[in-house]
């Protein structure tokens, strides 16, 4: 049953992706196909943009269970907030692009 609910919250992330996309100003830096742009920061948030494949990690889920937690999945900066230290998520970015 976890992994229904677990697969009904991605798919409600990538719906809320998909609507925030096509509602991109111009002005905003292009999300290149396969790939999502997040907010990371505790208080001033900084544009990231990841890869889509993230969303399968364990470790990026814990990230956005808080994230939802925390926000849920109304976001007032048209993408998604993740409320950890900057720090915090470059390391694990840059785990995941190792492995």
């Amino acid at each position: 049953m976890p992994s229904i609910l677990h697969a009904k919250q991605i798919l409600k992330l990538q719906s809320l992706l998909t609507r925030s996309q096509l509602s991109v100003s111009s002005t905003t830096a292009e999300v290149p196909k396969g790939h999502f742009a997040v907010y990371v920061g505790e208080t001033e948030k900084k544009r990231f943009v990841v890869p889509i494949s993230y969303l399968n990690n364990p470790s990026f889920q814990k990230l956005l269970s808080h994230a939802e937690e925390e926000f849920g999945f109304n976001h007032p900066m048209g993408g998604v907030t993740i409320p950890c230290k900057e720090e915090s998520f470059i390391d694990l970015t840059s785990h995941l692009n190792s492995s």
